[in-house]
C-alpha cells in the first residue's frame, strides 16, 4: 500500500513539493526506491539521504557513488542505483533500514521523499496446553495457549473460522507472547494467526491430544432428548409386549369357550 502525502512548503520564493511515499518490505527482501524522476538529464547530479546522511550519489558523468561508511555502515555493498532514473535498490533489507529516505536534484526543485518499514520475518506460532489451568481445573474444559517469540509490531489472534475469538497486540519487542484460549472442546475450525500490515502466519488447531473434541463430548440439551427418545422407545416396547399379551390371552379364553359349547351341543345330541 502506497500512501501520498504532499505537503507544500515556500522556501526563498520557490516552490518545494515534498511527495512522501510509504513503502514497506520484510527483511531479506529487495526493495527499490523510486525516484520519481523519468531521466536525469546530461549534468544533473541525484543525492540520497537516509535521514540526514548522505548514503549514495550519481554523479554528473552518470558514475555511482555510496558512502559505505556513513549511517553507521549500516548500507555497505548493499545499494545499487539506475544511472537512467537515479532509483535506489536496497539489497537484502534489514530491520535497521527503516525510516526516512529523500532523494534531490541539483537541477530540480522537487525533494521526494520515501518512508520505508522493513518488518522481521513472522514465526508460524505454536500452540500447546496450558498444563498448569488444566490440572487445576476441576471441569471438563481445557485451556490452551498460542505462542509466538521475538516478535514486535504484531497482532497475535484466535480466529473460529473466519471470525476473530480473541487478540492482543504486540508493539515493543517480546522474547514471548502469549494469548489463552478455554473451551468446553475443539474442533477443526480453531486456528492461531500472527500477522503485522503486509504478513500473516497461521497454525491450525488439529492435534485432538491437547482438548475434549467436540464429537465426544455432546452438549447437556442434545444428551437429554437422547435420554429422553431411549425412555420413550423403552416405553413403547414395554407397551407392545403387554398388548401383545392380552390379546393372546383374551384368544386363548376365546377359543375354550367356543370349543366347550361344541362338546356340550355333542352331548344333547346325543341324548
Amino acid at each position: 500500500m502506497i500512501v501520498f502525502i504532499c505537503l507544500c512548503l515556500c522556501q526563498a520564493g520557490v516552490f518545494v513539493a515534498d511527495a512522501v511515499k510509504s513503502e514497506s518490505v520484510t527483511e531479506g527482501e529487495l526493495v527499490s526506491l523510486n525516484s520519481s524522476f523519468t531521466q536525469i538529464h546530461r549534468d544533473e547530479e541525484i543525492n540520497w539521504k537516509f535521514g540526514d546522511i548522505l548514503i549514495a550519489k550519481v554523479k554528473k558523468n552518470k558514475e555511482s557513488k555510496f558512502f559505505g561508511d556513513n549511517a553507521e555502515g549500516r548500507f555497505r555493498d548493499r545499494l545499487k542505483l539506475d544511472h537512467q532514473t537515479g532509483s535506489l535498490t536496497i539489497i537484502n533489507s534489514r530491520t535497521t533500514d527503516s525510516g526516512l529516505y529523500t532523494v534531490s536534484s541539483s537541477e530540480r526543485d522537487t525533494i521526494n521523499t520515501i518512508n520505508l518499514t522493513v518488518y522481521a520475518r513472522l514465526p508460524v506460532p505454536v500452540i500447546s496446553s496450558n498444563s498448569s489451568l488444566n490440572s487445576s481445573s476441576s471441569s471438563s474444559s481445557c485451556s490452551l495457549v498460542c505462542s509466538a517469540v521475538n516478535v514486535s509490531h504484531v497482532t497475535l489472534s484466535w480466529f473460529k473460522g473466519n471470525s476473530v475469538f480473541s487478540s492482543i497486540r504486540v508493539s515493543d519487542l517480546s522474547s514471548r507472547s502469549d494469548l489463552l484460549l478455554h473451551l468446553e472442546c475443539v474442533d477443526d475450525s480453531y486456528s492461531c494467526v500472527l500477522n503485522n500490515p503486509i504478513r500473516n502466519q497461521t497454525q491450525h488447531l488439529n492435534n485432538t491430544q491437547l482438548c475434549h473434541t467436540c464429537a465426544a463430548v455432546l452438549p447437556v440439551s442434545q444428551t437429554v432428548l437422547i435420554s429422553a427418545a431411549a425412555a420413550a422407545g423403552s416405553l413403547l416396547i414395554v407397551a407392545a409386549v403387554g398388548i401383545f399379551c392380552i390379546c393372546r390371552k383374551h384368544r386363548n379364553t376365546h377359543r375354550e369357550g367356543k370349543c366347550f359349547l361344541y362338546v356340550y351341543n355333542s352331548q344333547a345330541s346325543f341324548h
